[in-house]
């Protein structure tokens, strides 16, 4: 190691937006990230302009990144002539809206988001807290947010954090798994919500034999 990176971050200009295969000359995130990088930067106006990158390849480049823990440097922008045009507002809320607008409630089937710390939403549209559900309303809220919503930022490398783990209550711990559990099923069905339950089941499992 030559840099210490508590003082000089390293990172890459560009990645991928596969994450293997037979494409002469590309660098993969994996491997952006197997050089000791911490950053890339994507969707610079000389990529959009000189090789096409289209709001789509940078969506796929933004989730491999963020995949091998990269964290994302993303450059929106206009051209001169957009701006004379006064189509930067325009043209700014299409790129963001194509490649970093992507947070969807089926995200939560993989655990529970802490949205007292991550997730915002406007007050003015944002539905009331369905309070039958005595110890986890913030998390039926949520995926109702997004399953409403037309537009989800999506912002930070890791929202998605351990279901059995994080935001949860202490004192009800046992009641809150099943309140979260009855709410997956109603949004996810019961057999996916199972499913995805045996997985969680066994992950931390993994984690009390690794400690």
């Amino acid at each position: 190691q030559f840099l210490n990176q508590d003082i000089i971050g390293l990172g890459a200009e560009n990645c991928a937006d596969n994450e293997k295969g037979a494409y002469t000359g590309e660098v993969s995130a994996e491997m952006v990230k197997s050089t000791g990088a911490q950053y890339v930067i994507l969707g610079h106006s000389e990529r959009r302009e000189y090789y096409n990158e289209t709001p789509e390849i940078l969506k796929e480049k933004v989730l491999l990144a963020l995949k091998n823990g990269l964290k994302v440097i993303f450059c929106i922008g206009e051209s001169l002539a957009e701006r004379e045009a006064e189509k930067q507002n325009e043209v700014c809320k299409a790129e963001l809206e194509g490649s970093v607008f992507n947070l969807s409630a089926d995200d939560f089937k993989h655990g529970m988001l802490v949205c007292h710390q991550a997730f915002v939403a406007r007050r003015d549209i944002a539905p009331a807290y369905d309070l039958a559900y005595r110890f986890s309303a913030d998390y039926d809220w949520c995926i109702r947010v997004l399953q409403q919503s037309d537009h989800n930022a999506y912002v930070g490398d890791a929202p998605i954090v351990s279901f059995l783990t994080d935001g949860l209550t202490d004192k009800h711990h046992k009641a809150s798994l099943k309140e979260r559990y009855h709410i997956m099923c109603h949004y996810y069905g019961t057999v996916a919500t199972t499913i995805r339950h045996i997985g969680f089941a066994f992950r931390t499992l993994v984690r009390k034999v690794k400690n």
